[in-house]
C-alpha cells in the first residue's frame, strides 16, 4: 500500500542488534517495509496520549516466501516481523492481485482484538480507506488480507523532497478529515495516523490504511479516539506545511522542534506558510500545550475540523506554468539556398530582381487593367444607386403606422430573469441515514468541479420503496417567486428524476407538508424545472428521486451503482 517494499524487517533475538521491543516502532505492519532511518517514530514521540495494552508476547509464526493461506494467498516477502505478528506482501492467485496479509497466532494476546478491528473496518466500505478484504481464523492462525496499492506513495516519502504546496496541503487535510469524520460516525478511529498511514494515489486522491487495524496489531487504546485522531491530522497538516514533526522527537524522517521553545505555528517555523492553514493546523493540535491561534476556538474531533475547513476560503491550485517556444528559425529553404551549394563561412550574394513590368507591353498591360478596373467601379455603383432607390420607393408606398391607445403594448418585452443567490443550504433526510451532509456547499459554490454526491445504490433508478429520496434544502435569504431550477447533474443516463418543493425552513417536516412547484426526469447532466405552481418562498428543497446507474467513480470514491451528484444549483425568479 503505497508499497514500495525495499526490504523485510526481520529481527531476533541472537542477531546482536537491539531487541525486538527497541525496534518495534521503525516497522508499519501495513504492508510496507521502511527504511529504517526514515523510520523511527514512536507513539510517545506522536505525541498521541495513545497506550498500548499490556499482554504476552508471541513469538511470530515459521512462514516463508511461496507458503499458501486457504489454497489461495500466496506469501510473497515479509515486510514486518515485529512483537509476535508479521506482515507480507502477497498474491491473490483466485483474482490474480497483489494483496498485502498480517498473520498472528491464534493464541496471540491480541489475535481476538485483531480480528474484531478488521471485520468492523470491512463493514465501512469507504473507498477512502484501504480495504480490508478478508479476515479470517484458520490452521492455528489469524490474518488480515487488504488491499495493496503499488500506484500510491506515503505521505512520508512526498516529505523527504519538501514541504508540499499550500493546494496540495488543503486537498490531504480535506480529505483526510472528512474520511476520518465519516469513520467516527461508524464508530472506528485509527489511533496510528501518521504520514506512513497516509498514501496519494497517482491520481492525486489521498487514502488512509490501517483503519482500527494497526492499532489492534499494536494494542493501543485511548480514553479520547476522536480528540487523538483530530490531534494526529493537525500533526499530518504541521508536517505537510512545514517539514517539521511538532514535537521534539524527530519522526517519520522530519526533523522534530527545537528542544524548550514549545509548539511554535507553521508560519514561524517556515516562510511562505499558507497562514489559513497554519492556524487550522495549530487549532487541531489541542493536546502539549497547543493552543488554538488567534483565539479560534480549538477543533477536538474530525467532524468540527471539517466544519473549519469549510468555513476557510478554498485555496485553487497554482496556475500552470508554460515554456516559450524557441525563436522561429527560417531553414535553409525558405532562406532560398535550398539547391545550391554554400561552402562554409561564405555568404551568399542576394540577387535583386528586376523591376517589375517595365517593359512597353508590360506598361500598355498596366493601362489596360487600370481602365477595366475604373469601368466595372463605376458600373457597380450605378446599380447599387438604382437598387436603393426602388427599395426606398417600396417602402414609402407600403409603410403603415400601427398605433394603440397606450402606445407600445404590441411590442412588449418578456420579463427580465432575475438570478436568485443561495444564501445557505442542508441536506434533508427523510428516511434512512445522510448522504454528505457537508458536502452541500459545494453546490452553490461557483465551481463545477466540486460537487455534494449521494451514496450508491444497488437497484435504482427509483429508490422507492427502498428510500423515499435524497435532496438539499436552500435558503434563498427572504420570500422569493421562482421560475426556474437549474440543477447540474454529475452523471448522465437513464435516468435522474428532480423535483422542486416550497419548505418552511432549512430543517422541514416530511414532504407531504410541503408544496410541489416543479419537476422534471432527464438523461442529461442538466436538470433545467420550470416551476409550475407560483408560491413564494425562502426555502427550496431540491428533490431527487431516481438516479442512473454510473460505474466507479474513483476521483469521487464512488463505487459503481444507483447514483448521483449535483454540482451546482441556480435558481432565477
Amino acid at each position: 500500500m503505497a508499497e514500495r517494499s525495499t526490504a523485510a524487517v526481520d529481527v531476533a533475538d541472537n542477531s546482536g542488534d537491539k531487541p525486538l521491543t527497541a525496534k518495534a516502532d521503525q516497522s508499519t505492519a501495513d504492508g510496507v517495509a521502511q527504511n529504517p532511518e526514515r523510520d523511527t517514530e514512536s507513539d510517545e514521540a506522536q505525541g498521541s496520549g495513545t497506550t498500548a495494552a499490556p499482554g504476552r508476547k508471541t513469538s511470530s509464526p515459521e512462514l516463508h516466501s511461496g507458503h499458501k493461506l486457504a489454497r489461495r494467498y500466496r506469501l510473497e516477502e515479509c515486510v514486518t516481523r515485529l512483537d509476535g505478528f508479521s506482515s507480507w506482501r502477497a498474491v491473490d492467485e483466485k483474482l490474480r492481485r497483489a494483496v498485502g496479509v498480517h498473520i498472528l497466532p491464534a493464541d496471540h494476546a491480541r489475535s481476538r482484538s485483531v480480528l474484531a478491528a478488521a471485520r468492523s473496518a470491512a463493514l465501512l466500505g469507504d473507498p477512502r480507506f484501504v480495504q480490508v478484504l478478508d479476515a479470517v481464523e484458520e490452521n492455528d492462525l489469524v490474518y488480515v488480507v487488504h488491499e495493496w496499492l503499488p500506484d500510491a506513495t506515503e505521505l512520508s516519502t512526498l516529505l523527504a523532497a519538501g514541504p508540499l504546496e499550500p493546494h496540495d496541503a488543503y486537498q490531504m487535510v480535506s480529505q483526510i478529515a472528512s474520511a476520518m469524520a465519516a469513520a467516527h460516525r461508524e464508530g472506528l478511529a485509527h489511533l496510528r495516523l501518521n504520514p506512513n498511514a497516509v498514501l496519494r494515489t497517482s491520481t492525486g486522491q489521498w487514502r488512509i490504511r490501517g483503519l482500527a487495524v494497526n492499532a489492534a496489531l499494536r494494542g493501543i487504546s485511548s480514553d479520547t479516539p476522536q480528540r487523538t485522531d483530530t490531534e494526529a491530522i493537525g500533526a499530518l497538516l504541521y508536517a505537510a506545511l512545514t517539514q517539521r514533526w511538532p514535537y521534539e522527537s524527530d519522526a517519520y524522517g522530519l526533523a522534530g522542534l527545537p528542544k524548550d521553545v514549545g509548539l511554535i505555528a507553521p508560519d514561524q517555523v517556515r516562510a511562505g506558510v499558507h497562514r489559513g492553514l497554519s492556524e487550522l493546523a495549530m487549532r487541531a493540535l489541542v493536546n502539549d500545550g497547543a493552543t488554538a491561534s488567534r483565539h479560534e476556538s480549538a477543533c477536538t474531533t474530525p467532524e468540527e475540523l471539517v466544519k473549519a475547513i469549510g468555513e476557510m476560503p478554498r485555496i485553487r491550485p497554482p496556475e500552470p506554468t508554460f515554456t516559450a517556444p524557441p525563436d522561429y528559425q527560417r531553414t535553409t529553404y525558405q532562406q532560398g539556398t535550398y539547391g545550391r551549394s554554400a561552402q562554409p563561412g561564405v555568404t551568399q550574394p542576394l540577387q535583386t530582381p528586376p523591376p517589375p513590368l517595365q517593359s512597353p507591353t508590360g506598361k500598355a498591360l498596366k493601362w489596360a487593367v487600370s481602365a477595366l478596373l475604373i469601368a466595372a467601379l463605376g458600373l457597380g455603383s450605378w446599380q447599387l444607386a438604382e437598387a436603393l432607390m426602388d427599395q426606398s420607393g417600396k417602402s414609402d408606398g407600403n409603410t403603415t403606422t400601427q398605433t394603440t391607445d397606450d402606445g407600445d403594448k404590441n411590442s412588449a418585452s418578456p420579463a427580465p430573469i432575475t438570478p436568485i443567490k443561495i444564501q445557505s443550504a442542508q441536506e434533508y433526510v427523510a428516511d434512512g441515514g445522510a448522504q454528505h451532509p457537508g458536502d452541500v456547499k459545494l453546490t452553490y459554490d461557483g465551481n463545477t468541479s466540486t460537487f455534494w454526491r449521494t451514496k450508491s445504490f444497488t437497484d435504482g433508478p427509483e429508490l422507492a420503496p427502498y428510500k423515499a429520496g435524497v435532496g438539499i434544502v436552500y435558503d434563498l435569504g427572504s420570500a422569493k417567486e421562482l421560475s426556474t431550477g437549474t440543477i447540474s447533474l454529475r452523471y448522465a443516463g437513464d435516468h435522474t428524476t428532480v423535483a422542486l418543493y416550497a419548505a418552511d425552513s432549512l430543517s422541514p417536516g416530511s414532504i407531504g407538508s410541503m408544496t410541489k412547484i416543479g419537476g422534471v426526469t432527464t438523461t442529461g447532466n442538466t436538470a433545467t424545472v420550470k416551476v409550475s405552481k407560483k408560491v413564494k418562498s425562502q426555502y427550496v428543497l431540491v428533490w431527487l428521486t431516481a438516479m442512473p446507474y454510473s460505474g466507479n467513480d474513483s476521483s469521487a470514491y464512488a463505487g459503481a451503482g444507483y447514483k448521483q451528484a449535483i454540482t451546482e444549483v441556480k435558481f432565477t425568479g
